[in-house]
């Protein structure tokens, strides 16, 4: 088998923005306070539909979504956190999680002063080492590690999970959500190795240049394979074959310049004014002439080492072709002339010159700016920046203050460090922030409890199980359209009426709501069950138990008293956000069963697990702002 794959995926062509996503029913109308973002009762939650209105995720052309519309120079009024609620607030934005120490350090400087030490940080260990150093790269044809893919759960939840260089882990989670590979779409030889590839790609690049990420995001195996570049063929005219178009479409649809073209700050151009109709970024004449640039590619199997297996009755590569960028065969490339985007590729021009025409035009397109500023402030700040916001993101895009484009530590900044992300103002708006996606509940748990592996198994797996678990996992996106569209809006609520999205809930529906509560209760108690822990396989053996659990050492010293505890967690949490009357709920639900000093370790845990358990399933918690 002188070939990685094992099968040749076929991703199916999706029409524009209408993902394969779970869906529930639609709900009746109800009043804003039921159904806006600053107040999302668990009965909302349930009731809201995962169905959709077919946007492309451009802001409104109107100012109606808009809520802030700050003015002036980025965070001019707020350079630091003046209390560790604000601190509390940067920071889960930022990485998602916080904790004591965590906030005693932004505190300690400007927010700025917090980025550039992040932004200074080494790359933690890549998800391709920890693979191998727990044994995922061992050929055996009982284990088969290499047509498995649990192995790359297991790899990203603890990076995620582990990391020390969380804010650059939590911008590639972002990326990962905009240039989507979904280990549910590969089918190839070391799929989990080629997983954590690309998952390393996206880390080493979060705080690159925007256009070589755009590279080595087009050569990555895994994307070759997810959306049919690799092995991508020129054009026979004796026999009809023309090259597949897929990742022409895709690379500008979804990874530069979507649909439409659009202003700097993100609302869609019209033709002859406001009044005219959009205006649309390509047509399939480009589609046809771009995808004659990317054949030719191919896995690059000039490392690769062959195993026979009897058992199985195959050879098995080693694992090197799963990383290693795609290499071109100039037998294989179009040698015909292309044109698209007003850009031309010569006839006979040689295959890498043709790409760098390519990436180039792409890279340069004026809607980048503001297509990918905008769904990065979605992933960290709010479903619905304003207009000015979105602007000041794409400025810092196209030049970072030294004339340099796409500075992709220019764009974090300018999300996180935004007047609009910064100021008390978004707290009291209706419409700002945004519902915290389940995976990054779990990873929220895990970092602010102190959770570990106590054999080092990190045996946490796909929890995309709607009914039972939490409906979503990373790197799992049931299409490359990602989870959920930057332009959903839930049919029959306030929001819709005011022309507002809310990505995120596409995703949610009576099961995820009920899976989610389900699931949570017993992780939170208990930690999670692994089997073998000891062991990289899945198997079973003596050792099976909660290997993954969380410490609780802050929450455990104030277990006896009730009030302190929920002020504890309210601010790790959500950034002191939960409302007084919902403080004194839970706390009242805990005093129902006493708990002192003397009491036992299983009813201390068991009080801190209710009070984790509650705040989490409140509204305060689940729209994060």
């Amino acid at each position: 088998m002188n070939d990685m794959a094992v099968d040749r995926p076929e991703v199916a062509e999706v029409e524009p923005f209408q993902m394969d996503a779970k869906a529930g029913e639609p709900v009746s109308a109800g009043d804003e306070r039921q159904y806006g973002m600053r107040v999302m009762p668990m009965a909302a939650l349930v009731a809201l539909a995962a169905c959709g209105d077919g946007s492309d995720g451009a802001a409104n052309s109107g100012d109606g979504a808009t809520l802030l519309g700050a003015k002036g120079p980025a965070s001019a009024g707020y350079p630091s956190a003046r209390s560790d609620a604000e601190a509390a607030r940067f920071l889960l934005q930022a990485q998602a999680y916080a904790t004591t120490a965590d906030i005693a350090a932004v505190r300690a400087g400007t927010f700025a002063d917090w980025l550039s030490t992040q932004y200074g940080k080494a790359i933690g260990p890549t998800g391709w080492d920890w693979l191998n150093a727990r044994g995922y790269a061992t050929i055996d044809s009982t284990t088969r590690y290499f047509d498995n893919t649990y192995p790359g759960d297991y790899m990203i939840w603890n990076q995620l999970m582990t990391s020390p260089d969380a804010l650059r882990k939590r911008c590639a989670l972002a990326l990962s959500e905009f240039f989507v590979v979904s280990l549910s779409g590969l089918d190839f030889a070391w799929r989990s190795h080629g997983i954590a590839a690309w998952w390393d790609l996206l880390v080493a690049h979060a705080f690159g240049n925007f256009r070589q990420l755009l590279e080595a995001v087009t050569l990555n195996p895994a994307m070759g394979y997810y959306l049919n570049t690799k092995g991508n063929l020129k054009e026979n005219t004796a026999t009809g074959r023309q090259p597949d178009e897929n990742y022409a479409r895709e690379v500008m649809q979804l990874f530069t310049i979507g649909l439409y073209q659009l202003n700097l700050d993100g609302t869609e151009k019209k033709r002859g004014g406001q009044e005219g109709g959009r205006i649309e970024t390509y047509s399939q004449s480009d589609v046809t002439n771009l995808a004659r640039v990317f054949t030719g590619y191919d896995v690059d199997m000039s490392q690769n080492v062959n195993t026979y297996d009897a058992v199985l009755n195959r050879n098995i590569p080693n694992t090197t072709a799963a990383r290693l960028p795609m290499v071109l065969n100039a037998s294989r490339h179009s040698t015909l002339a292309a044109t698209f985007l007003g850009a031309n590729v010569p006839a006979n021009t040689p295959g890498a010159a043709a790409l760098k025409t390519a990436l180039d035009t792409l890279f340069n397109h004026p809607n980048v700016g503001p297509f990918f500023g905008r769904q990065m402030i979605q992933r960290l700040v709010t479903s619905n920046p304003s207009r000015a916001y979105v602007a000041r993101v794409a400025a810092a895009f196209n030049n970072n203050g030294s004339g340099v484009r796409g500075d992709l530590k220019a764009v974090w900044s300018a999300i996180l460090l935004d007047e609009e992300a910064r100021s008390p103002a978004g707290l009291t708006q209706s419409s700002f922030g945004r519902l915290r996606e389940p995976m990054l509940r779990l990873v929220q748990w895990g970092r602010t409890f102190g959770i570990t592996s106590a054999l080092g198994s990190w045996k946490i797996g796909d929890l995309s199980n709607t009914a039972s678990q939490l409906g979503q996992s990373p790197l799992r996106s049931p299409s490359v359209f990602n989870f959920f569209r930057p332009g959903y809006v839930p049919p029959s609520t306030a929001l819709a009426t005011s022309k507002a999205v809310a990505p995120e809930f596409q995703i949610v529906n009576e099961s995820t709501v009920g899976g989610y509560l389900n699931y949570l209760q017993g992780v939170v108690r208990n930690g999670l069950y692994v089997n073998a822990p000891d062991q990289p396989n899945a198997g079973s053996n003596a050792s099976n138990g909660y290997d993954i659990t969380a410490a609780y050492t802050g929450e455990l010293a104030l277990v006896s008293d009730a009030t302190a505890l929920v002020k504890r967690l309210s601010l790790l949490l959500c950034a002191d956000q939960l409302a007084a009357s919902t403080q004194t709920l839970i706390v009242n639900a805990l005093n129902a069963t006493p708990v002192t000093a003397a009491s036992t370790d299983a009813v201390k845990r068991n009080r801190v697990a209710a009070a984790v358990l509650m705040v989490m399933a409140s509204a305060e918690y689940l729209v994060q702002k």
